[in-house]
């Protein structure tokens, strides 16, 4: 619903819950719709999630497996030419792997493709073929029927991620989000700090990570300051113990660390709407692969014959991007359909122009033997890698 949450306090004893929560709206408004409101109650008061999401009738496939550049294109195409329409899509990528969900009906009839099995053979076939880069996983392609639209995507894809493991690393973060899990033997309970830049949805993204790994919530306090988010859980395992080994404190803490940069924001924002046809998501990302860019997360939605897509693109080593190359892109898909969403406090092209500058002048300084000379630009992008807003500069 666009809310959100500021504060809140969590408590459960015996079978009673205490959960306050202090919401706003996208501009830090209270809310004042008193339509909304008791659309909040009614929702809160159901005990089984029954959004419907517009899922009923379609079929859902499910993916998992090692990312690079130019693989959801390959997905894409691959369903564009076994005649599937995707109506809806989430994908998102973590820790060089990806996870898709994606939910599609036949381009003709306009029907659910399940009941084909041949069909579907077909496709897990092929799909799975495209997931198969790094023989150390056992990677799965998954397609299943949705009745009623009862799964709700970020749900199934933090389970997607957490079962292919996208948690373990290799090294350290310096930008990983702040995580701290200590033992109170006394109370019995498990003490999870969390300390990182406030974003929407982040308490549900944590939420979920601590459910799939069967631990219970009973006492908990989130707080944000300015943009900075503070979240604290006493939790259990579901067999009633703390956290009982250290291997088992590791997990979590990495598990929790995933959750949340899972959908942290990467890369340069473009947004696609247009008159949605055959073949759309096949073409646009076939433009963006051909021009090296890796996509990062992809948010597709078609509605009315209306196709509105979101992607996060980097450039193949995470980088920003070349204001020439997204020009070219744009030029290709169309000026009027392509937009482009800066999602860093200062301006994207002066930056990337600047530094492209400032490249060249430090390699005429080396040369000649004078005196490197820092512009603007670098101050700018080394101060926002300081801060962790972003990953790497020039």
């Amino acid at each position: 619903m666009n809310l959100g949450i500021k504060k809140a306090y969590i408590s459960s004893d015996g079978k009673w819950n205490m959960d306050v929560f202090h919401v706003s709206d996208l501009n830090g408004n209270k809310l004042t719709d008193a339509n909304l409101i008791r659309y909040i109650e009614k929702s809160i008061e159901t005990s089984h999630y029954s959004k419907t999401e517009g899922y009923t009738g379609l079929t859902a496939l499910e993916l998992t497996g090692t990312n690079r550049i130019g693989l959801l294109s390959e997905v894409f195409a691959v369903l564009a030419d076994l005649q599937c329409d995707v109506v809806e899509a989430k994908a998102w990528t973590h820790n060089g792997r990806i996870a898709s969900m994606i939910y599609v009906k036949d381009v003709n009839s306009g029907t659910p493709i399940d009941g084909d099995s041949d069909r579907v053979q077909r496709i897990e076939g092929q799909l799975r073929n495209l997931l198969k880069a790094d023989d150390s996983y056992q990677n799965d392609t998954r397609t299943c029927v949705t009745y009623g639209g009862n799964t709700h995507m970020e749900r199934r894809l933090h389970q997607r991620m957490f079962m292919d493991r996208d948690y373990e690393k290799t090294f350290e973060s310096e930008n990983s989000p702040n995580v701290l899990v200590q033992n109170l033997p006394k109370r019995g309970y498990s003490v999870v700090n969390l300390q990182c830049k406030d974003r929407m949805k982040l308490l549900f993204d944590v939420v979920c990570t601590l459910t799939d790994m069967a631990y219970v919530v009973f006492h908990a306090a989130i707080r944000t300051v300015g943009e900075t988010a503070f979240l604290e859980f006493y939790v259990r395992h579901s067999d009633g113990h703390p956290v009982s080994s250290e291997p088992e404190r590791q997990r979590l803490v990495q598990c929790l660390q995933a959750a949340i940069e899972r959908r942290t924001v990467k890369g340069l924002r473009l947004e696609l709407c247009t008159m949605d046809r055959p073949g759309l998501l096949a073409d646009v990302t076939r433009v963006l692969r051909e021009n090296g860019l890796n996509i990062a997360r992809a948010e597709i939605s078609t509605k009315e014959g209306i196709a509105r897509n979101v992607f996060y693109v980097t450039d193949a080593n995470g980088d920003l991007i070349d204001p020439e190359i997204i020009k070219s892109i744009r030029e290709k898909i169309g000026i009027d359909n392509l937009s482009v969403k800066e999602p860093f406090p200062v301006s994207w092209r002066e930056t990337v122009e600047k530094e492209q500058q400032q490249k060249q002048e430090d390699h005429q300084g080396r040369n000649g033997g004078g005196t490197m000379l820092i512009s603007l630009g670098s101050l700018v992008m080394r101060n926002l890698y300081q801060l962790g807003l972003i990953k790497s500069y020039f």
